[in-house]
């Protein structure tokens, strides 16, 4: 009897291992797509695959879901069209 309690003893705390595991797992990808990053699914997976890492891929996810992404060609393409309307509106000889 006993060992049929350690059995089930140990089957409760490999679920709750596993669990735990998907849980902290998700947390990145969770992040990213909590708020709206482009590539959160490239987070969710980089974390995934930072499980086999041991951990160092899941801290880079981590990380990189919490920096802001840079939307560089929007914005460069807006201040670019904004100067040219402003020298548009220039006069010629000033």
């Amino acid at each position: 009897m006993l060992e049929i309690f350690a059995l089930l003893v140990l089957l409760v705390l490999c679920a709750v291992v596993i669990g735990l595991t998907v849980a902290v797992a998700r947390v990145p990808g969770n992040i990213a797509h909590a708020a709206n990053h482009p590539q959160a699914e490239a987070i969710n997976v980089l974390a995934w695959a930072g499980l086999l890492t041991f951990g160092a891929g899941w801290l880079i996810a981590l990380v990189w879901a919490k920096t802001k992404p840079l939307s560089a060609p929007i914005e460069l393409e807006q201040r670019v069209a904004e100067l040219e309307r402003k020298l548009s509106q220039r006069e010629p000889g000033v």
